[in-house]
């Protein structure tokens, strides 16, 4: 007699189970983001505050150094156009930096417990959100400054500088938010929070070229603009206004050497992924 053929069932299909994986994570993030947004449009002050106070920046500073003598700073370069790119960085820096306060009052108020209990899918989602958000609000203060100095006669970066000012602002924004969740997740609450921005945001603002060329400082603060992170941004985004789009170009002349805006762009993703890789444990932990 012969053997009735074995029936075996249908195993199922493992990219199936990934798409439901990713679906239900893009769902979640969907969902958070929405939240951020809907807190935005209900305190729209955080919004007019984080534009107001850079053009405030640009108007009186580029007021205050509107007669400065010709050929002056590099390449000839007007004070407006080159102070226009340090205030769009340190816009788009202090979005970042104050990324951590939406999820530490959440710790604060207790809804963070509630997410933890929740059935989601992965709790990646809580952070991917918080990168959204402030990533969205950084560029739309960033270009509405970009905007403003254009009407101001500081002139436009064109259509590729547009895209080599974002990616630079992007790279900024990735770094600095995940120091930013970091803190808000290892300081006990947003007191402490916010006096470390308020120690941080001026300090790193004077201590790079944001204000005046590298050339104008003493030694010892050149070497720390030269290191500080929105050094790194700054010349890439300052070149784009400046008509010098290629990355192999020299951007920054540093006391250490020469680097072309490839190289700042390089220090800036390395710095982004270093600090999501330093924080990561400490986010698995927190939100185990």
């Amino acid at each position: 007699m012969t053997s009735a053929p074995t029936l075996t069932a249908p195993q199922p299909a493992a990219p199936s189970a990934e798409r439901s994986a990713m679906a239900d994570l893009s769902q979640e993030t969907l969902a958070l983001t929405k939240r951020l947004f809907l807190q935005l449009a209900r305190r729209p002050s955080t919004l007019v505050a984080g534009v107001l106070q850079p053009l405030i920046w640009l108007v009186l500073f580029g007021a205050l150094f509107a007669k400065a003598p010709e050929g002056l700073l590099p390449g000839g370069m007007s004070y407006g156009r080159f102070l226009g790119a340090g205030v769009i960085v340190f816009t788009a820096f202090s979005a970042a930096l104050n990324a951590g306060l939406p999820v530490m009052f959440d710790r604060e108020f207790g809804f963070l417990n509630r997410l933890l209990v929740a059935p989601l899918r992965s709790r990646s989602s809580i952070v991917i959100a918080s990168v959204l958000y402030i990533t969205s609000l950084s560029l739309v203060q960033s270009i509405a400054i970009m905007g403003t100095a254009a009407l101001l006669g500081y002139g436009w970066p064109g259509a590729y500088g547009l895209v080599l000012v974002l990616v630079t602002l992007l790279l900024l924004v990735f770094a600095v938010t995940g120091l930013s969740l970091g803190l808000a997740f290892a300081l006990p609450g947003h007191i402490e929070l916010i006096a470390v921005i308020f120690v941080v945001n001026l300090p790193l603002l004077f201590a790079s070229t944001a204000l005046a060329p590298i050339s104008f400082m003493p030694t010892w603060l050149g070497w720390l603009a030269a290191l500080n992170p929105l050094t790194f941004a700054i010349e890439p985004i300052r070149a784009a206004y400046a008509g010098h789009l290629s990355l192999t170009e020299v951007v920054l002349e540093a006391p250490y050497g020469d680097l072309t805006g490839a190289q700042c762009l390089l220090v800036l993703a390395l710095l982004a992924v270093g600090l999501f890789l330093l924080i990561r444990p400490l986010l698995d932990r927190k939100l185990s």
